[in-house]
């Protein structure tokens, strides 16, 4: 596992992630009550309208009960929080970061769900499918995760070749 980093990025998981979700809970219940007259509003690329989402991502297991989306969905975020405050002292600052975008995301949508009527979305494009701030938290904390690995795998060979040149 190595060496912890200096500093806890503990305090920055559980603030950032919590800062996250509610600003996606304020953000969605802002476009619940704007667009509940049915209107779309275009933006160029993409539009807001109002529509929910029972299932995951894309829809899949919208079939079933929603207490069982929940449930799966507080399972899974449940492991992701352990895993990532059990890490966290060893997280890079930009897998700290990815941390709290993709917790933050899921915290967002997780509790969107607990009333049972599924996820609030909002950003439509005819292009992909429509979604929310969360999931543009979840996804560009992915993103940010694997280009982080990235770098470091680089920096890491970078510091062997060095040392194996000494």
């Amino acid at each position: 596992m190595g060496p912890p980093i200096s500093g806890s990025r503990r305090p920055q998981l559980v603030i950032g992630s919590v800062l996250l979700a509610g600003i996606d809970l304020i953000i969605k219940a802002v476009a619940w009550s704007i667009l509940a007259d049915g209107r779309v509003i275009p933006l160029g690329v993409i539009e807001l309208w109002r529509t929910t989402n029972p299932g995951v991502a894309f829809s899949l297991g919208e079939a079933l009960p929603s207490w069982v989306i929940s449930v799966g969905s507080g399972v899974v975020l449940a492991a992701l929080i352990s895993v990532a405050l059990v890490r966290a002292p060893y997280l890079s600052a930009a897998a700290s970061w990815a941390g709290v975008l993709v917790i933050g995301g899921a915290l967002g949508n997780f509790i969107d769900r607990l009333d049972g009527n599924g996820v609030v979305d909002y950003l439509h494009s005819n292009w992909f499918a429509t979604f929310n701030l969360a999931d543009v938290f979840i996804t560009a904390g992915v993103v940010v995760f694997c280009l982080g690995m990235l770098l470091e795998r680089r920096h890491r060979a970078a510091d062997t070749k060095t040392a194996a040149e000494r």
